[in-house]
């Protein structure tokens, strides 16, 4: 196909850089949700360690919200959450679930993407 002076070639944009900039935007900022059902000692647990988590090593860089799927248990559903208590890492990516009491730290830390894994 021949093209004549006055046809220009079509632009083709990278945008590479406006999605580096959106990350460094949002980069060390963590949403996470911590599902429980009810009350239990586990689920205080579980609200204690993952507070303590995120207080210790992400500093204010998070947001936590804390959902009790015995209250509301469509966002068991919507969640696709098996087990409570369950911490899910929505951002940044990939997507991460924890099933338990938070207790074992460096598991989180990693699966959290603060620390290397062993």
């Amino acid at each position: 196909m021949k093209k004549t002076k006055n046809e220009r070639t079509p632009v083709v944009q990278d945008a590479t850089k406006d999605f580096e900039l959106a990350l460094d935007t949002e980069q060390g900022q963590y949403v996470l949700r911590l599902y429980i059902s009810g009350m239990t000692s586990n689920s205080r647990k579980a609200i204690e360690n993952t507070k303590k988590i995120c207080d210790e090593f992400l500093e204010g860089h998070y947001e936590l919200e804390i959902i009790d799927i015995h209250q509301q248990p469509i966002f068991a559903k919507e969640g696709q959450i098996v087990a409570a208590p369950t911490l899910v890492k929505e951002l940044p990516p990939p997507l991460r679930k924890f099933i338990g009491d938070m207790s074992k730290t460096e598991r989180i830390l990693a699966g959290l993407d603060l620390r290397k894994k062993n």
